[in-house]
């Protein structure tokens, strides 16, 4: 899903305002990443052909389809939890599942139904209260600062809570990161208090560069993490729990009774497979170069003479980061897609309001580097920075 789309799903344009969006984005020839959901029904389906063309890559050619697991989803689940240095994963269609499969797993271990996450975490913003209303747990917050909980806070919270989640990064913060030594220290806190520690590790494939650690050091820290398969490794869908092999075991029991056992879902194994082996070892360069563009950025925004403008964090933590301009998001989404139409150049999508608690009178946009973005020099961005700018009233 496009990034502001899993924002905005609710508030969706008329189909025809989404499809020019679509159309204009889609068709531009220099961007800095690109979004399966701009892409029409026959585009989608000639990738599948070319996927399918290239399964054999991925996995065993002789090795039979899934049914109801097995196949390329078992090969999948055997990848992940070498690669998080977990003894065993569990698919899952979605994460909004997998994250409901695993704190719920571990509210029976710990005896206890309080959950200490931040109030921007995925489950409190983006899953329709589903923590509260299917799985029957109550959320506490050790902080609403925009972001990671300090061990201070986790350990002077007054609520007891048996699981503490922690986003990696925090997506609604402006996907922010802590330290490595204050993501151990707050983990530390949390086993003072015999709680256990789930990360929501969506994109968790793309926080080594900022700790500076592997995977398995960084996933080691938590008893369980739950990654995407979408949303940096431009996998179709689906999602994996990793941990101890009887929390996976007891997490597929749910995986069932939650109806997300499918009878097959060998094409979105093989996508996820391939986002395995190709783009995961590229996600340092788009780390990488995202700051090369966070620079460009402010340097366009000043030299245009922009009066306010924010880049945050002013340094990314991963391969995205958000920008805010003081303007209405409809003015901002528009001109982004008078820029693709008129320059064959997308610098930005869809814009957002800060909604309630945010400052009256500016938007916020969320900006992925990927592999088309890496093309980009600071001086190219600084001219799209113009160009964008030249649209707007």
């Amino acid at each position: 899903m496009d990034e502001a789309g899993e924002r905005d799903e609710m508030n969706e344009p008329e189909p025809d305002v989404r499809r020019r969006r679509a159309a204009a984005w889609s068709a531009a020839r220099r961007k800095l990443w690109t979004t399966p959901v701009e892409s029409t029904v026959g585009e989608s389906l000639g990738r599948l052909a070319e996927l399918a063309g290239r399964g054999t890559a991925f996995t065993d050619p002789h090795e039979l389809v899934d049914s109801y697991g097995g196949g390329p989803v078992a090969e999948l689940e055997r990848r992940v939890a070498e690669l998080l240095g977990f003894p065993a994963a569990v698919f899952l269609p979605t994460g909004t599942m997998a994250q409901q499969v695993a704190l719920r797993c571990w509210a029976g271990r710990t005896g206890s139904p309080v959950v200490a996450l931040h109030p921007l975490a995925h489950p409190e913003v983006h899953e329709n209260g589903a923590l509260g209303a299917v799985t029957g747990l109550r959320t506490t917050h050790p902080t609403d600062e925009p972001r990671t909980p300090t061990a201070r806070e986790v350990r002077d919270h007054p609520e007891p809570f048996g699981t503490l989640m922690l986003e990696l990064p925090l997506r609604d913060a402006g996907f922010t990161l802590p330290t490595w030594a204050e993501l151990v220290d707050v983990v530390d806190a949390a086993r003072e208090r015999d709680a256990v520690v789930h990360f929501d590790g969506a994109r968790l494939w793309e926080c080594a560069p900022h700790f500076g650690r592997g995977l398995p050091e960084i996933a080691g820290l938590a008893d369980s993490v739950y990654v995407s398969f979408y949303k940096s490794l431009g996998g179709l869908s689906g999602a994996a729990l990793a941990g101890p092999e009887d929390l996976v075991e007891e997490a597929r029991v749910w995986l069932h009774r939650y109806g997300g056992l499918l009878f097959q879902q060998f094409p979105t194994a093989l996508s996820a497979l391939r986002g395995l082996a190709l783009e995961l070892p590229r996600l340092p360069s788009y780390v990488a170069h995202a700051r090369v563009v966070a620079d460009g950025l402010r340097a366009g925004f000043e030299e245009a003479g922009v009066p306010w403008f924010r880049v945050h964090p002013e340094t990314p933590h991963t391969h995205q980061f958000r920008v805010w301009l003081p303007y209405d998001p409809e003015t901002l989404t528009a001109a982004s897609v008078s820029l693709a139409e008129t320059s064959d150049t997308v610098l930005f999508r869809r814009w957002f309001s800060p909604g309630a608690g945010g400052p009256p009178g500016v938007a916020a946009t969320e900006v992925t580097v990927a592999a088309p973005g890496l093309a980009w020099t600071e001086a190219d961005v600084r001219e799209a920075v113009a160009a964008f700018l030249s649209h707007l009233p």
